[in-house]
């Protein structure tokens, strides 16, 4: 991220992973436990991640993307970038390709693999065995309707089911499917390695736990859209708005967050919108209650289905208290 508002500097620990850990004073500490980013190719470019780019100029491998007659490289997202968009292109299954010809030259999943010390941005503490404090978790999906800009959890508890709950929207118009709902619990489906819901009872016992000083919990939605299918907000390095507003939260300012039925919200005015136009603020952080209490349905289904009697029962008492709330409106 490179940050739109003065002021403001990013530096990153890792890109990917984070090993946390309780330390003696209480907090909680990350660690990245990787040397480099592994990340996915097409996609990324000097507007979407800057700093990848930057990163993975030298000393990079590349897997499965596609070779240009000049000597470099080139994948799906680099069409504006390329100084000759005529050159010749050989694809990662050797045939010649254009910009322009039907077809994709890199493979969809090809990736780059650099070290992170390479990276402009780096933390210089990026290799501290103690790792850095975190103030905040943060979780999010892609969800073009219905989900808010950013909003915090009441509580621990609630932040669990909060990240317990976290889900993509996808619309498969071209199959006549509608709207495609993705699960993803604390975005570590695929690496949970344990049953589902012990992985749920250790988030939930360190509310248990005394002496924690317990992170405070966010959701975040970059890609809500209006009617026409506009994104609602610019994201990118507009994003540290946001973190703006998540860390004085943190550091326990008043006045700048309004309790829904969903958790807590910005109050208008709450985030610096300097320089923005046109940021339509009440559909940005509307919550339409027909699609909460949808969600809420299918919310439930999803844990039944997936968890059953493994369901913790703190997560049965958020989802039932939210619905409520949620009913109350």
């Amino acid at each position: 991220m490179e940050p739109t508002v003065p002021g403001w500097s990013v530096k990153c620990v890792g890109d990917d992973i984070a090993w946390m850990r309780f330390l003696e004073d209480g907090k909680l500490y990350g660690i990245n436990p990787e040397s480099g980013f592994f990340g996915v190719a097409p996609g990324t470019s000097h507007k979407t991640n800057p700093m990848a780019m930057e990163t993975c100029k030298s000393n990079t491998i590349f897997t499965n993307v596609a070779e240009t007659a000049d000597g470099n490289i080139f994948w799906e997202g680099l069409e504006k970038e390329m100084p000759n968009k005529d050159v010749e292109i050989t694809t990662w299954l050797g045939d010649k390709w254009k910009i322009g010809m039907p077809g994709k030259a890199a493979h969809p999943n090809s990736r780059f693999c650099t070290p992170a010390g390479q990276c402009p941005m780096i933390h210089a503490k990026w290799e501290d065995p103690n790792g850095v404090p975190i103030s905040a978790i943060i979780f999010g999906g892609r969800r073009p309707s219905g989900v808010p800009l950013v909003f915090e959890a009441f509580d621990w508890n609630h932040g669990v089911f909060v990240g317990a709950s976290v889900k993509s929207e996808s619309t498969a118009a071209a199959e006549h499917k509608g709207k495609v709902i993705m699960h993803d619990p604390m975005a570590m489906r695929p690496f949970m390695g344990y049953n589902f819901g012990q992985y749920l009872k250790h988030w939930l016992a360190f509310s248990k736990k005394p002496g924690l000083s317990l992170p405070r919990i966010f959701h975040v939605n970059w890609f809500r859209t209006n009617a026409e299918g506009k994104f609602l907000w610019p994201g990118f390095g507009d994003n540290i708005r946001v973190i703006d507003w998540i860390l004085r939260r943190c550091k326990g300012e008043e006045g700048i967050g309004v309790e829904t039925p969903i958790g807590i919200v910005p109050k208008e005015g709450s985030i610096n919108m300097d320089g923005l136009s046109a940021i339509n603020w009440e559909e940005l952080f509307s919550i339409p209650k027909d699609y909460w209490l949808e969600d809420m349905i299918e919310t439930h289904n999803f844990f039944i289905n997936q968890l059953g009697v493994d369901l913790p029962e703190e997560i049965t008492v958020e989802m039932e208290k939210q619905e409520a709330r949620l009913k109350a409106m």
